[in-house]
């Protein structure tokens, strides 16, 4: 070192650790309004990497090329078939919101049917449980899933209003895949080797968080597009109306451990039951037993293994807190913040075992 040259006290380098802090958080909220799109584009290049990586070994020295027909492929069996069924729910949605305001499906009456169609003991407990006035209670539900109703009916009106911008979310998405993929290994050794941490804490932390994420990511979205679609097939197969839109919300509602698409297929095996339809009832609830509730047993454990799989408590709780948090894009957000919870306390404890 000359004799000129000074090491930077303490106070410059706190300043520029400042400056570090303060451009990091414009540079969040900046980014903050495309936050799906750079969430889901996330999402399909760590679901697709793997054939991206087997395209490159095919083409050598053509990484470009290889991101392009992965992101083709992606377009291909990913974008257009959601497109497609987002298109195809909106219709369904706004002609069942319709049918509701018309009076052709009257929810309090089909509350009504279901309740006189409960047994004895199934009233008692609902009374000891403080459910005294039904017909309370059948308004309350009836106002909620009529608010809930124009509520979603409105938003996929705006949703297709706004075809502009949802085209420009979708195209910010593919653009930024198509970066990830072919430059997504070079941009992951950058941020990995900026991060603070010993080298060994940093490979640990990435092994353990690409290996867990990619796992969660897939087991959740295997199980809940096959739930989905078995769901949706089965209530299309035994003549009921909305089998669309009871398969999108069975597949939602199969992210969320414990209760799973049973949220969605046990009400309506009631509303069946209630109405008379016994058989239709009793095939609804085999299915949904032994075909839709298995899938989850079966897949998982296959597409996650036994050792990265989350606990489910702990996905429920993600999943819910997720979704409060950030809205849809908490089902993928909250499981992933779990997994890199995991990553680091794993890490942090088998370092203190090490020094003891």
């Amino acid at each position: 070192m000359d004799a000129g040259e000074q090491k930077p006290i303490r106070y410059e380098q706190g300043t520029f650790l400042l400056i570090v802090l303060l451009v990091s958080l414009g540079f969040a909220v900046v980014i903050a309004p495309l936050f799906g799109s750079i969430l889901w584009a996330l999402v399909l290049t760590i679901l697709f990497y793997p054939v991206n990586k087997a395209l490159q070994r095919r083409m050598p020295g053509k990484e470009g090329w290889a991101a392009f027909l992965t992101l083709l492929l992606i377009t291909v069996i990913v974008v257009l078939p959601a497109l497609f069924l987002a298109s195809a729910l909106i219709d369904e949605l706004l002609t069942f919101y319709a049918k509701m305001q018309s009076g052709q499906i009257d929810l309090a009456q089909l509350f009504g049917q279901m309740t006189a169609a409960l047994p004895d003991w199934a009233e008692n407990l609902l009374r000891r449980s403080g459910w005294t006035d039904f017909d309370q209670a059948r308004r309350q539900l009836t106002d909620a899933l009529s608010g809930s109703f124009g509520a979603l009916a409105g938003r996929a009106l705006l949703v297709g209003q706004q075809a502009l911008h949802f085209t420009l979310i979708i195209g910010v998405m593919l653009y930024l895949a198509f970066f990830l993929l072919r430059d997504g290994e070079q941009l992951g050794k950058s941020v990995v080797e900026a991060v603070p941490l010993e080298p060994h804490q940093r490979n640990a932390l990435v092994r353990n968080f690409i290996v867990v994420t990619r796992a969660t990511i897939k087991g959740s979205m295997v199980v809940a597009i096959v739930q989905g679609a078995l769901g949706g097939v089965a209530i299309w197969a035994l003549g009921l109306q909305g089998a669309l839109l009871l398969g999108t919300m069975m597949g939602i509602a199969s992210l969320i451990p414990a209760v799973g698409a049973g949220l969605v297929w046990v009400p309506v095996a009631l509303y069946l039951l209630a109405t008379g339809a016994v058989v239709k009832a009793i095939i609804l609830v085999g299915v949904g037993v032994l075909v839709i509730g298995m899938v989850d047993n079966i897949l998982r454990p296959i597409l996650v293994g036994r050792d990265t799989r989350l606990p489910d408590y702990v996905v429920l709780i993600t999943t819910l807190g997720g979704l409060e948090v950030f809205g849809i894009h908490g089902l993928v957000v909250g499981p992933v913040i779990a997994a890199m919870f995991i990553s680091v306390w794993t890490i942090f404890a088998d370092a203190r075992a090490r020094e003891a």
